[in-house]
């Protein structure tokens, strides 16, 4: 995967995605992201109940499968997928007004929604995150306590299609492995701060 990226210098606003497998860590990241760079998370609507780390800054919009299904016939979304068994969508307004008001503006999706961010905008920068190892993968799925055992296997099962899908799709620009938290965010923020071009 690419090391460096450059920025056009006529871009106002820099879209950022991150994606990587569950549990690897992505929304820890992306709260100290969207506070030390800082960047705006984009509003996703979702079919699936809330969760109490909902409120850690991510904005959700928790809707029916019938509202999601309204969404997707008026073209509201700028990218859209369902992730075991639950329907995720990133709402394309407040991304297009913050990207004109030259903010930054941080997305958390899966490799299918990546993918098609990169289509739509061939300047965003986008993020793998993955974990030292399968090991230490299903270590931290066991940990944090929310899955039985079979949707573990199943988790696992599916971070491995999504590393290679994300590989071989050519929307992520860099990798990070997430063996200590705060080192994984020093280096993307040195990353993105280097994809702007300086002014003057």
């Amino acid at each position: 995967m690419t090391e460096s990226y450059r920025l056009p210098p006529d871009q106002k606003g820099l879209l950022l995605f991150i994606s990587g497998p569950s549990g690897v860590g992505k929304s820890t990241i992306c709260r100290a992201l969207a506070a030390q760079l800082p960047a705006e998370f984009a509003l996703s609507a979702t079919t699936r109940m809330g969760k109490p780390q909902d409120q850690w800054g991510k904005r959700y919009l928790f809707i029916n499968t019938n509202d999601f299904a309204r969404h997707i016939d008026k073209g509201d979304f700028l990218e859209y997928a369902q992730v075991f068994g639950q329907w995720y969508g990133t709402l394309k307004a407040p991304v297009i007004e913050s990207l004109n008001a030259g903010k930054k503006v941080l997305l958390e999706i899966d490799v299918q929604g990546g993918q098609q961010i990169k289509v739509m905008f061939p300047h965003a920068v986008g993020i793998l995150i993955l974990p030292p190892s399968e090991e230490s993968l299903a270590q931290r799925l066991t940990n944090r306590g929310r899955d039985d055992p079979a949707t573990i296997t199943t988790r696992l099962a599916q971070a491995q299609m999504e590393i290679s899908a994300a590989r071989n799709s050519g929307a992520y620009s860099l990798e990070v492995v997430n063996q200590v938290v705060e080192t994984t965010i020093e280096r993307i923020k040195e990353f993105v701060q280097g994809a702007r071009p300086k002014s003057g």
